[in-house]
């Protein structure tokens, strides 16, 4: 699945298929292609997110229901295994035990069409963009497989033209919303885990149709706390090889907090930033929680 420069490393870049970006050396655009073509269960279960917007934290979530909030369960295999990424695994994915979870960062364009059929489920984890623009600029500064960004002004403006992994936040977002009548569909926020993880859990386990216990319940959220999860290597992308993420310049969990943006964003970068997103958002019924002082209150 990866292009290799004369038998070296692969060689890793933006390439545009059918107007998504994908990652040369990463993805192999006929294999995401196949997607569309898979039999879907009506046990699986697809965690759908745009870059950036609480990925892992779904991840070790979704494990843990999985383990009825055993962590000794999920300690001897990465959650990017255990759940691993539709986009990376092709056609290997067919003799997987159910129940199948597995996550992406795909456009709906390239669903499995069985999922618009009602089968399986789908849950669409959502983040207010402005935050997921600063973590994506910090991703992109020790992710080998993207560019370096020059500064933060310049990441802004990439990010602003779609012309990064996931393309436009706009069109991701309202591609899966729009269509979520069309399939068994939960859709929650990255503010809501910060703000009461306890209730999302309840939400995801009455979805998925999971019987856990109140201390089942509980143990989940103890293990998915971000404090838990950022000493946890099988939740926190360390163990993720050095060519691929250069720890010495980042952490894939840095902060989980509402608001960083504003440590980052100029008046006018914010300004611009409020008229795209009314223009872009208008007939979408979609809020967002964008400072962490909102649901301090």
């Amino acid at each position: 699945m990866t292009d290799t420069v004369d038998g070296n490393e692969p060689e890793y870049k933006l390439i545009p298929h059918r107007d998504f970006y994908l990652i040369s050396g990463i993805h192999c655009p006929e294999e995401v292609d196949e997607i569309q073509n898979w039999e879907i269960r009506d046990s699986d279960v697809f965690i759908v997110t745009y870059p950036k917007s609480g990925t892992i934290w779904m991840q070790q979530i979704m494990s843990l229901i999985e383990a009825k909030g055993d962590v000794t369960a999920t300690m001897n295999q990465l959650n990017s295994d255990r759940i691993p990424w539709i986009e990376l695994i092709g056609s290997k994915d067919d003799s997987a035990p159910s129940p199948r979870i597995r996550v992406t960062h795909l456009h709906h364009k390239f669903t499995p069409l069985g999922l618009k059929q009602k089968k399986g489920k789908v849950i669409y984890l959502a983040r207010n963009p402005k935050d997921v623009l600063v973590s994506y600029f910090h991703f992109h500064k020790y992710a080998a497989m993207l560019e370096t960004p020059e500064d933060f002004n310049s990441f802004f403006e990439t990010f602003m033209e779609g012309k990064v992994f996931g393309s436009c936040w706009f069109d991701h977002i309202k591609a899966w919303y729009s269509q979520r009548d069309s399939m068994n569909f939960l859709y929650i926020t990255y503010e809501d885990l910060i703000q009461d993880l306890r209730s999302v859990v309840d939400q995801i386990c009455v979805f998925l149709e999971r019987d856990l216990t109140a201390q089942q319940k509980a143990d989940v959220v103890e293990h998915s706390t971000f404090r838990n999860m950022r000493r946890n290597p099988s939740a926190n992308y360390q163990n993720v090889s050095t060519s691929l993420l250069d720890h010495s310049k980042g952490t894939f969990m840095r902060k989980g907090t509402i608001g960083d943006w504003k440590n980052y964003f100029t008046v006018a970068q914010n300004e611009r930033f409020d008229r795209v997103f009314k223009e872009k958002m208008r007939d979408f019924p979609l809020t967002f929680v964008w400072d962490i002082s909102d649901i301090m209150k």
